[in-house]
């Protein structure tokens, strides 16, 4: 069965009414038949029959045995680092998330975590990072800017062996990509605000659980903390779902355009996608997922933040915002947007140089976005005088 049709006809219909759109259920709270007697939910801090049906779809989607929903990416990735304990450690991919690093960093360093960072590329820096005390392995593949991928199914083993759980953030793959819980991870992040709602209109955290205790130690927290996701916007979520499939073909293939566009260009010093050939770990990618993605990163050749700003302004169909994953086109500037919470020295240590552009490539017409990048190169070259 293709992925589209397991998608759409794994939606429940309402058992009530039979409506084929999941229902929106708007409400605090449900009247109980005794005390302590209900039909499954009591609260809907700790559960809700619409966040319910999301939930239920994540995990299978991501072939788990427990799926969540939070209020944002960030509140689902806080769940996870509220398993660990003052003293423990976590190694973790150096390319992070910005919003993670912050989290880290100023949350949670100070609780007596110590976080590794480590270029995860070569699974061999992982096995050398790791100690007695590292209680998680932090993975995103693709990265964030820079498109680094990592061997899951080894680094996996690696950590087994070690007795620390593989976290994988998969926002920018999504399981119609990539399904990090079959290769060997225990624990799957989704901002879902990317590629999963699909319209940049909501904001939503999931979690997606290989191991049942696990994944009912993490409803614990999760009911405790209380940072879960509305029933509207697991409704969007929901929604946006449906559609993942079609969306991702498109994403990836006008991603791949772009990307071979920009190689081609006279003022792009390096393209980072993993669908190149010229990829460092193209291999790896081509094995794990089954698409390359919406998102491509380049680095100008005149390598400043103005030569950055110059093209970033100058596109007409990409919109300069924060995000990605939507159906219109995105273009970000990593070093003074997404990733400004990370010291310059760390940022450019993980290869987000201040030239660094990021582009979501949307569901548009091929050519009018190749153009698009291409008519932008235009004006930056000649805004700066130089080739950027």
């Amino acid at each position: 069965m293709q992925e589209i049709t397991k998608i759409i006809h794994s939606l429940p219909v309402d058992p009530l009414t039979g409506s084929i759109s999941t229902p929106i259920y708007q409400t605090a709270t449900f009247v109980q038949e005794a005390p302590g007697e209900h039909k499954g939910f009591d609260y809907a801090r700790s559960n809700n029959p619409t966040r319910q049906v999301l939930e239920d779809l994540i995990a299978r989607l991501e072939h788990g045995q427990r799926g969540l929903a939070f209020a944002s990416g960030l509140a689902a990735i806080d769940c996870v680092l509220k398993l660990l304990s003052a003293g423990d450690e976590i190694v973790a991919v150096d390319d992070i998330y910005g919003g993670s690093f912050r989290l880290f960093t100023h949350v949670y360093e100070k609780f007596g975590i110590k976080i590794t960072y480590t270029d995860t590329t070569d699974a061999q820096n992982v096995l050398k990072a790791l100690t007695p005390r590292t209680k998680l392995v932090w993975l995103e593949s693709p990265t964030n800017p820079t498109l680094k991928i990592s061997d899951i199914e080894a680094i996996a083993r690696y950590s087994h062996a070690a007795g620390a759980l593989l976290v994988v953030d998969n926002t920018f793959c999504s399981p119609a990509i990539q399904t990090p819980l079959t290769l060997g991870a225990d624990i799957v992040i989704h901002s879902a605000t990317k590629y999963l709602a699909g319209h940049s209109d909501v904001i939503a955290g999931l979690l997606a659980v290989k191991d049942r205790e696990l994944g009912d130690r993490l409803k614990f927290i999760q009911n405790a903390s209380g940072g879960i996701l509305g029933p509207w916007d697991s409704w969007l979520t929901i929604r946006g779902i449906e559609t993942l499939p079609l969306r991702i073909e498109a994403h990836s293939r006008n991603a791949l355009a772009v990307a071979q566009a920009l190689q081609a260009h006279e003022a792009v010093a390096e393209v980072y996608y993993p669908g190149l050939p010229s990829h460092k770990n193209h291999d790896v990618a081509a094995r794990q997922q089954r698409h390359f993605g919406g998102v491509v990163s380049f680095k100008l050749k005149e390598d400043s933040i103005e030569a950055a700003r110059a093209f970033a302004t100058a596109t007409g169909l990409f919109k300069l915002a924060e995000s990605l994953g939507g159906v219109k086109s995105l273009v970000c500037h990593p070093a003074t947007m997404t990733h400004k919470s990370i010291p310059a020295e760390k940022r450019h240590a993980s290869g987000v140089s201040d030239s660094l552009i990021r582009l979501s490539c949307g569901i548009e017409g091929t050519q009018d976005l190749v153009q698009d990048v291409l008519q932008a190169l235009t004006v930056c070259q000649e805004t700066i005088s130089t080739p950027c």
